[in-house]
């Protein structure tokens, strides 16, 4: 038995055990990696080299730069736009999600933009009370329909342009694809939002993300906060003015918490006195620091909002001793949402039955001043106890620090337990800040690098998700659990495969026999056939190497027939970008099918009428853009 048949035989294996989805798409592909080695198809070398390929390390890098956009409320702010856009409607946000990422799939590779806005329009997809099942898929499709807009959109773009250049043909433009890409992306737009969002699969992949307001109102009520969170104005003459949160020893002495010191912002200078209201209002909102943690060595001044936590009574006598302006906050969960930020969070925390805090008391300073954290409130069962109790196993406390606090808590595994998402929730902050805008200068800084050539595509998004963690947009461990290593694993057992179908030369007997079958019939069958063997291809091999394979015999067959390469050659391209039937047709299939809950055959189901209108739709204006 040949190499090539071989081949074929493990490859049609694989395909099946991906379609009947016993074991999950990673196992089986690195059966078949094995299986090609054990049968003497590849050596050694081959059977790794998927491990040491740049796409592989391109999809990892990027998933940390999608995470790194994530952690500092970038996604959740473009998410927050995209529902807004939406109105509520869902398959308003269908369309808007596939025209965001076809047109930035233009200019960035595929796989950046799908690590990009995958996690936007997967918070997008619960906001309009949808499971991500329903818009992951179309994403991934306008991500590859997307690289038909530009040059630079796709590598296979540019190896037929070169091909094209070097046999002394004309090359196409940059933005020459777009003649048949822009007709494309609208039928599949059109076709999503009318056919296709019926085949796709409701299927939850996991629960819904926790939402940040109802978190808050839930901790709120529980906790019972409403009444007992105050604005507290530092009047002139306030005993507090030129002390310190140390020196006064509000706790202590009042038994409040001061969870945040506003300083006054002052008088406006005079140029922000010529600039309009709301241009001032909004200039004020992008520079405004995040909540912090009140330092307690901080010089309280005149007119300094301090929020505070305690009892009305608690309020009151630290209203009359210290001479403060008070101004009660009515909904206290909107209060504790504005107190969040990417830096500091709101945890919910239980004293397990070994703790060592258990008799401590919170007032003397157990807990908060240990981890350097304010506790909010207490809770015992089905009731609120103030701090001067003495905790108890299974007592709950709600805690503000840092992150990295609250980390170190969870930590304490044998003596506390976090409880909920809070993480998650702090991902939905959609304030920009600071770290926003470094984590989006870090994204426009990698597009560029990437449009622009500079560097190779792999070592852009590299050089962005160091600077991602250089930067402190997200921690090593977050970097790191971010990396979905079923699908970098998939990828990388998958290329040996189209390493021995070109080895083999399986490949090219295939695509000989097709072109000249459907050559023999004229112009219009041969880029048909031209079209589906590319696309065949582009299902199980990289769509890169499917245009490498099907050039020369596209270029071939043009000249048999006496007839222009362009037509064929765009045709070629096309098909490249048309692997919407296999999850392992292009990275973007892969990076949405765990995230999407989505199985092998879906693809097909959704995909299969997608390709039969691109192939009606390429045959019909092709030749009237690129005559024959």
């Amino acid at each position: 038995m040949s190499d090539m048949t071989i081949t074929f035989l493990i490859l049609g294996v694989t395909i099946v055990l991906f379609i009947w989805g016993r074991w999950h798409p990673d196992i089986v592909a690195v059966g078949s990696l094995l299986a090609l080695y054990l049968f003497g198809v590849i050596d050694l070398g081959e059977a790794f080299s998927g491990f040491a390929n740049a796409t592989v390390v391109l999809i990892a890098s990027l998933f940390i730069v999608g995470e790194g956009l994530s952690r500092t409320g970038a996604t959740a702010y473009f998410g927050d736009k995209l529902i807004g856009a939406a109105r509520g409607n869902a398959v308003r946000l269908l369309v808007l999600s596939m025209a965001a990422t076809a047109i930035l799939s233009g200019f960035i590779s595929n796989t950046g933009t799908v690590a990009t806005l995958m996690p936007a329009v997967v918070l997008a997809s619960w906001g309009v009370r949808k499971v991500p099942s329903a818009y992951l898929i179309p994403v991934a499709f306008a991500a590859n329909a997307g690289g038909l807009l530009t040059l630079t959109g796709t590598p296979p773009n540019i190896v037929v342009t070169d091909a094209l250049s070097a046999a002394g043909f004309r090359p196409f433009g940059f933005f020459e694809f777009a003649l048949i890409g822009i007709p494309l992306l609208i039928v599949g737009v059109v076709y999503m939002a009318t056919i296709g969002r019926r085949l796709l699969p409701t299927r939850r992949s996991g629960d819904a993300p926790p939402v940040l307001d109802e978190e808050m109102d839930e901790l709120a009520e529980l906790y019972s906060l409403d009444g007992d969170l105050y604005r507290m104005r530092v009047r002139k003459p306030s005993p507090l003015v030129g002390s310190s949160l140390r020196g006064s020893d509000l706790g202590r002495r009042f038994g409040i918490s001061v969870l945040q010191i506003v300083p006054h912002p002052g008088e406006p200078n005079l140029l922000e006195q010529t600039l309009p209201a709301p241009v001032r209002n909004r200039m004020e909102a992008m520079t405004a620091e995040p909540p912090a943690l009140p330092d307690p060595d901080q010089t309280i001044n005149y007119n300094d909002i301090l929020i505070v936590s305690g009892t009305p009574a608690q309020a009151r006598d630290l209203e009359v001793a210290m001479h403060l302006g008070v101004m009660p906050i009515d909904d206290a969960g909107q209060e504790l949402g504005e107190l969040l930020s990417q830096e500091i969070g709101i945890a919910e925390v239980l004293l397990t039955p070994r703790s060592s805090y258990v008799g401590k008391v919170v007032s003397d300073g157990a807990v908060g001043r240990t981890f350097g954290v304010v506790i909010l409130g207490l809770r015992r069962g089905d009731r609120v106890i103030p701090t001067t109790e003495p905790l108890r196993f299974g007592d709950a406390l709600l805690v503000r620090g840092t992150w990295k606090a609250i980390r170190t808590i969870a930590d304490e595994q044998r003596n506390f337990v976090v409880v909920g998402q809070p993480e998650e929730i702090a991902s939905q902050v959609t304030e920009l800040n600071a770290k926003s805008w470094v984590s989006i200068g870090i994204l426009v800084a990698m597009v560029t690098l990437m449009v622009t050539g500079v560097v190779p595509v792999v070592i852009a998004s590299m050089l962005a998700a160091g600077a991602m963690l250089l930067t402190g947009c997200l921690t090593r461990t977050q970097a790191y659990r971010a990396i979905s290593w079923s699908t970098v694993i998939l990828i990388a057992a998958m290329i040996p495969m189209a390493v021995a179908l070109e080895s083999t030369g399986g490949a090219q007997l295939i695509a000989d026999g097709l072109v000249d079958t459907l050559g023999a019939m004229g112009p219009i069958p041969l880029l048909a056939g031209i079209f589906l063997v590319t696309t065949a291809f582009s299902q199980v091999i990289s769509n890169t190497a499917a245009a490498v394979l099907m050039v020369p015999i596209a270029l071939g067959a043009a000249s048999g027939l006496g007839v222009s390469p362009h037509p064929l050659m765009m045709g070629l391209a096309v098909g490249a970008s048309s692997a919407f039937l296999t999850p392992i047709g292009t990275a973007p299939n892969l990076m949405v099918m765990a995230p999407g809950g989505y199985r092998f055959t879906d693809y097909a189901k959704v995909g299969a009428p997608l390709l039969a209108l691109f192939l009606v739709v390429s045959l019909v204006l092709i030749p009237v853009f690129w005559p024959f």
